[in-house]
């Protein structure tokens, strides 16, 4: 739009005319807020615009540490659902022969309750208990303990529990503040923080769709319904894009090769898991495709590492499951 201001030229092409047109984007299928009710048949979910009502059926799968009946989850619990909807006829048959009017009604897909990540360099470890900087500026160490039934599950995708290493565990947040990890969500790399792989040639991009696996990561600072994408390489001259002194995570370069974007900026991510996709803006940077060059293998490996870390509405709105923690994704840039 800047670009189209200064060389007078008002007219778009066709894909930045689609990619413009779709901002800001909002979620049709995914409910996020705290539970205020639980009963057999529906549950009721407080969000900043009110109460949501949605229907529970036989099909819906509830994740707390592992799949549960929904019986097990609490008022207070904050969650987040994909809901699909399902038409329900009010009535019967009309006196003229018409058709009875129908009405709508949102049914619970999936439910995730107190789900959290943590992703990053081990710092300390303490039995089963290790502090993780996540590489986020301004944050304390993330606290984790694995879960004792899931020790040996952790440690066959991540084998070294020791300070410099990577990890990346999803579980449970816990009322004081530490996650428990009950499942790894990738592989451990095999290099130490500190020292990851030579990045690729500055500028190396060569433009077209950047294919590679999309991650996910708690709202901390933004808003829990925030759909958007972290992204790695943030323009430096921008703000958000500069690297902190001290901070390594942001010393980095990220493992694709991708251009350089300012905060802002739409960009087009394609689940090729679920054939989904949606634009979105770049709504931060992403420490974790800086940090972790592995590769998603959900559905096939994907031919890069880590190219979006998407919010975690965004992640169920393009039909990922957040226990799964990657799809293989594809990513086109505006203009």
């Amino acid at each position: 739009m800047l670009r189209a201001a200064v060389f007078d030229n008002p007219v778009f092409d066709g894909r930045e005319q689609e990619f413009w047109a779709h901002r800001p984007p909002s979620a049709a299928t995914v409910v996020t807020g705290v539970l205020t009710e639980v009963t057999s048949r529906a549950i009721v979910v407080a969000r900043s615009d009110g109460e949501q009502f949605l229907a529970l059926s036989p099909s819906t799968v509830t994740w707390l540490g592992a799949k549960v009946s929904p019986s097990a989850l609490r008022a207070g619990d904050p969650v987040i659902v994909r809901r699909r909807t399902h038409r329900l006829a009010s009535g019967g048959a009309a006196a003229d022969g018409r058709a009875a009017e129908s009405a709508s009604a949102s049914v619970a897909e999936r439910i995730w309750a107190r789900i959290g990540r943590v992703a990053g360099e081990i710092l300390e470890v303490r039995g089963r208990e290790l502090l993780v900087d996540a590489g986020q500026h301004g944050r304390e160490p993330e606290r984790v303990v694995i879960a004792e039934a899931s020790l040996r599950h952790v440690q066959v995708r991540f084998p070294q529990l020791t300070p410099g290493y990577l990890i990346d565990v999803i579980g449970t947040r816990r009322g004081d503040g530490y996650l428990l990890a009950v499942t790894p969500a990738t592989a451990q790399p095999p290099y130490l923080a500190a020292h990851p792989p030579a990045p690729p040639p500055t500028g190396a991009y060569s433009g077209g769709p950047i294919s590679g696996a999309a991650v996910w990561h708690e709202p901390g600072g933004e808003r829990a319904d925030l759909l958007g994408v972290g992204y790695a390489a943030l323009d430096p001259e921008t703000e958000g894009g500069a690297a902190v002194p001290g901070d390594a995570a942001h010393q980095h370069e990220p493992c694709a090769r991708l251009p350089y974007l300012s905060l802002g900026s739409a960009v087009r991510v394609s689940n090729e898991c679920a054939d989904r996709a949606a634009v979105l803006p770049v709504t931060s940077c992403s420490a974790s495709a800086r940090q972790f060059c592995d590769r998603c293998v959900k559905c096939g490996t994907s031919p890069r590492a880590r190219v979006a870390d998407l919010t975690m509405a965004a992640f169920v709105e393009l039909g990922g499951n957040l226990e799964d923690g990657c799809f293989n994704a594809t990513l086109t840039l505006a203009g």
